[in-house]
């Protein structure tokens, strides 16, 4: 395909909307525009996130059952994901979500609710 043809009235502005729009992922433009992300599919995303929360779930599992001598444990390390910093990530996320309070993230049920829904 040449993009000349829209210049010559060949190729239309929708048609080559439509085309740009529904590029492959591993496409230059995308590269461009969203750098390694393009790498990395939902699925590998949601898999870095259980990957986190399986190694966090076992540091908190052995810092709990460790021997109180011990030296304490250091917590596990998020897994790299493109385009964040993996050093800076987790403090980042840590201070956003200590800049808003629980109830503006997502209300949790009252006494009441969880009693109707227990009962």
């Amino acid at each position: 395909m040449d993009l000349l043809d829209w210049h010559r009235g060949r190729l239309s502005s929708r048609r080559l909307a439509v085309l740009i729009r529904h590029l492959p992922r591993d496409s230059a433009l995308n590269r461009e525009l969203l750098g390694e992300a393009v790498d990395w599919s939902v699925t590998d995303y949601l898999l870095a996130h259980v990957v986190d929360h399986l190694a966090v779930a076992n540091w908190m599992f052995a810092t709990i059952n460790r021997d109180e001598d011990a030296d304490p444990l250091d917590p596990p390390e998020p897994v790299a994901r493109p385009g964040i910093d993996g050093e800076h990530a987790s403090e980042d996320t840590l201070e956003d979500a200590a800049a808003e309070s629980p109830a503006e993230i997502a209300p949790g049920p009252t006494a009441i609710e969880l009693a109707g829904f227990f009962a």
